[in-house]
């Protein structure tokens, strides 16, 4: 079955990349595999509207209301390969089956790869976080650490202070150098160098190596991102070096290097939150319709 353009990603900013082609009166295929990013957390912060709610309610009306088109099909199945050209795209699916679409919309998002701490992993989108905006606010000024990943954990350890008092967890991964310390003095941060050991308790204590334990209402940590999708390589998009990780390369309509073949959300963002993410998708489907109707390339 052919389409004017597969979605690949059913969350956030796949599922307004889709409206927009489907207001649009154009034949859409969403393919999901079901791993939002945010699965983790129980409430979903700072998209206008839509504050407090959970994840997955939010997931779950957009996408009642974008199967209300009738040009819209979907599919839970896993886009495993992709190949061809502008108008010839051929998407294949972990069920075996085969799609066929003029365009394609890249927006399966990213996967995490965390610090390898003991006790990290099971509370991550619980009592760690990776994003202030979306999870600062919810600790309510309380006790809040940093663990330390590289030099770029210096960014979240200066912003954290407007949220609450503030801890740097070296952890090992980078010593600050003199003008560093003094920035982080200045934002009242205090900083530890003593290793963690793993973190326990039924909410957060932090357990250092030298015995000490610090609890605290919540951590953040920067993550190491990956595509979460194959077919930007397949195809041959071309990728940015972001401070999370790779990335795919989008102009202002959000088509990657290759013509044709359209990418939005966190695999094509360098940080990304649902509110950038619903309006990446936006952008995203309106320069596949654009694409469509004057050519790949004139997005």
């Amino acid at each position: 079955m052919s389409f004017d353009a597969i979605v690949v990603g059913g969350s956030y900013a796949g599922l307004s990349a889709a409206l927009q082609l489907a207001r649009a009166r154009r034949k859409v295929l969403v393919m999901d595999s079901g791993q939002r990013r945010n699965r983790f957390t129980a409430h979903s912060h700072g998209f206008l509207g839509q504050d407090g709610r959970a994840p997955g309610d939010i997931a779950a009306d957009a996408r009642a209301q974008l199967l209300a088109y009738p040009t819209v099909q979907w599919v839970d199945a896993t886009a495993t390969a992709g190949k061809g050209q502008a108008d010839e795209f051929t998407v294949s699916a972990g069920n075996g089956a085969q799609y066929e679409a003029r365009r394609i919309i890249l927006a399966a998002g990213v996967v995490d790869a965390l610090p390898d701490v003991p006790g990290l992993a099971e509370r991550w989108g619980k009592h760690v976080f990776h994003c202030p905006y979306c999870h600062g606010y919810e600790l309510d000024q309380g006790r809040i650490g940093v663990l330390a990943s590289s030099e770029m954990s210096m960014h979240h350890a200066l912003m954290l202070p407007d949220w609450g008092s503030t801890t740097l967890f070296l952890n090992g991964a980078f010593t600050p150098d003199a003008d560093q310390m003094a920035q982080l003095k200045q934002r009242g941060v205090t900083v530890e160098r003593i290793p963690v050991a793993q973190f326990s308790g039924a909410a957060l204590d932090v357990e250092l190596t030298d015995g000490r334990i610090i609890p605290l209402d919540g951590i953040f940590t920067l993550t190491r991102t990956s595509p979460a999708s194959p077919l930007g390589a397949q195809l041959g998009c071309a990728m940015e070096d972001g401070p999370m990780g790779p990335f795919l390369q989008t102009d202002m309509f959000k088509e990657t290097t290759v013509p044709g073949v359209f990418a939005c959300g966190d695999m094509a963002r360098a940080t990304g939150s649902v509110a950038l993410a619903v309006g990446d998708g936006a952008m995203a489907g309106v320069g596949a319709h654009r694409s469509l109707m004057f050519g790949a390339g004139h997005g």
